[in-house]
């Protein structure tokens, strides 16, 4: 299920990748299996998952246990899903990849969301982004209701209020960003507005900076980075995400 999440066809591309890393180390390990801590290759997907699950409630339970007042959540990679005809598998994709964890984090404080695509689902697959849109580098649309939309799913199902642990775009051009950024802070403040809690805001991410399969080539940051020297440099979002910040308003 997960590659189908991903853009365009690299979903199915770094699956197969993913798979033959993991039987390599499998092999030169002498074990059966190996999985990484962040892969795509899940053998038994449902069972990893129920595993992660009764983990976090053991997590909750022990801090809970230790610090009361401490708060306790989990975060979760969510698209906006969107359903295209009557027999769209969004709800299906919904069903199995988020309603699991959001009925468990009904017994948690908050529930962490990380957006930056929507994904419209007919019948059988994900639809490419419309003809003319603007699109981030993966050919994925920047559309800025996304957030917003997440969001009010994720706390719809699971009550507690909603911290955003990640939201972003991978553009070369900054210009873009700068753009999107308060089209869907704007978004958010109106589901806000509507009733939905919202108790925090995070950017991915502050630097461009190393993502898990794509290495160095994507562009999230507010600020760009010589890997040689360290030094960073502001891009113009970082600015108006600074502006939004400090006057804390839109």
């Amino acid at each position: 299920m997960l590659p189908m999440l991903l853009p365009k066809d690299s979903g199915a591309r770094l699956l197969a990748e993913d798979k033959l890393m993991s039987q390599a180390v499998a092999k030169s390990m002498n074990v059966p299996l190996y999985l990484s801590g962040n892969g795509l290759f899940l053998p038994d997907a449902a069972v990893v998952q129920a595993n992660l699950i009764a983990g976090h409630k053991a997590a909750r339970e022990a801090m809970k246990a230790a610090r009361p007042d401490l708060p306790v959540g989990v975060s979760l990679a969510m698209n906006d899903d969107q359903a295209v005809g009557a027999a769209s598998m969004r709800d299906s994709i919904r069903a199995r990849l988020y309603d699991p964890w959001l009925e468990a984090a009904r017994a948690d404080d908050f529930i962490g969301v990380q957006n930056y695509w929507r994904a419209v689902w007919d019948a059988s697959h994900r639809l490419p982004a419309p003809p003319g849109v603007v699109t981030d580098e993966n050919g994925s649309e920047l559309y800025a209701p996304s957030l917003a939309n997440a969001a009010r799913y994720a706390h719809s199902k699971c009550g507690v209020p909603v911290v955003v642990t990640e939201h972003g775009c991978n553009v070369l051009d900054d210009a873009k960003r700068a753009k999107f950024i308060p089209a869907a802070l704007a978004e958010l403040r109106k589901a806000m507005d509507e009733g939905l809690p919202v108790r925090g805001y995070t950017h991915w991410s502050l630097i461009d900076n190393y993502e898990w399969f794509f290495g160095y080539k994507p562009r999230y940051g507010l600020h760009s980075l010589d890997r040689t020297t360290f030094a960073r440099t502001p891009k113009p979002s970082a600015a108006v995400l600074g502006d939004i910040a400090r006057r804390n308003s839109l």
